[in-house]
């Protein structure tokens, strides 16, 4: 089996590869070729039994795609995308990237089927910034998407190709509308919900963190693990049971920064809590007000699809993975 990942750099991407080359199956089937590709070329992991390529390039750049999937491989995942606040604040590269780049894929993918047959599962990285206030104090299964944001816009415009190029034949697309990540691990980035992992991931390394919104802010999160065991199993399902509905929302957790911060009190004491600074960002405080804050996840958890039931857990997902088992404040 041939699998491609586009977004291969990014946190998700990393980890994703690490896991697949640590079973060396998909489905069952053998893994034989790994191509990794992002703007910036991706590590190139060592391994005995697949053949790894790793290639820089940009899907939003003319024929890039076509290149990608003239090798047909036979799973594709495509993370890749700009964040919510560099989309925000960039318009045309947001769009250039998170839509165009997503096009011209799914058009790659259905020229190279044209002579010959070729429908690869195709899973695609969503968001729940699909969704937009306001909500009902759950969000279910069929709440319409309404997005607040181009980041989310984007999203929602790719959703609907993923969905039709499906229905259409042209691949086997899998949507997956990933709450926020957390804990990530590593530098921030410029997504507007850093802040959500910072607050914990800064004061578990025993350095300060910025808290720009208020403790009763609640949104929608998993691990880095669930992220990637959502993607394993998107990539591994039984499409048929989607009924051309090809988009689900992730299981996770609803919590408050107040309960992130007493679940870090919990895990870390009052020291790893007394690093984190309060600095208040009204442009922050007013996209996270317009972001999701809990979901009833029925149709993904009928599908097997779980993840962490409280932040205590998420916190010791970042620790066992990223701090080797040790708190360091």
């Amino acid at each position: 089996m041939h699998i491609l990942i586009i977004g291969a750099a990014g946190m998700v991407g990393q980890k994703l590869t690490a896991q697949l080359l640590a079973t060396a199956t998909l489905g069952g089937d053998p893994i034989d070729k790994l191509t990794l590709v992002d703007v910036a070329l991706p590590d190139r992991p060592a391994s005995r039994t697949i053949a790894i390529e790793t290639q820089a390039a940009d899907i939003a750049a003319p024929g890039v795609a076509g290149q990608l999937v003239a090798s047909r491989p036979e799973v594709i995942f495509h993370l890749a995308a700009i964040v919510s606040g560099e989309a925000e604040l960039d318009f045309d590269k947001g769009y250039a990237i998170n839509l165009d780049g997503s096009r011209f894929l799914f058009e790659a993918i259905r020229q190279a089927g044209r002579n010959e047959p070729y429908c690869p599962r195709v899973v695609f990285t969503s968001s729940i910034a699909v969704f937009g206030a306001p909500f009902p104090e759950r969000i279910d299964d069929t709440f319409l998407m309404a997005p607040r944001t181009s980041y989310g816009t984007q999203k929602a415009i790719v959703e609907l190709l993923l969905s039709d190029y499906s229905r259409r034949g042209f691949l086997d697309g899998v949507g997956i509308r990933l709450p926020t990540i957390c804990i990530r691990p590593g530098r921030p980035n410029k997504a507007a919900s850093g802040f959500f992992s910072s607050i914990l991931r800064e004061p578990l390394a025993g350095q300060e963190a910025v808290l720009p919104v208020d403790e009763s802010a609640r949104h929608w999160h998993a691990s880095p693990r669930s992220a990637v065991r959502f993607l394993l199993q998107a990539a591994e399902m039984d499409t048929a049971l989607l009924d051309m509905r090809r988009n689900l929302n992730m299981p996770g957790l609803s919590a408050t920064v107040g309960e992130q911060i007493e679940a870090l009190r919990r895990v870390a004491g009052d020291r790893a809590v007394a690093l984190i600074r309060r600095e208040p960002d009204a442009m922050i405080a007013e996209m996270v007000e317009n972001w999701p804050k809990d979901f009833d996840t029925a149709r993904a958890s009928a599908l097997g699809f779980t993840a962490e039931d409280s932040f205590d857990a998420i916190i010791r997902v970042h620790i066992e993975d990223e701090l080797d088992g040790q708190v360091r404040p």
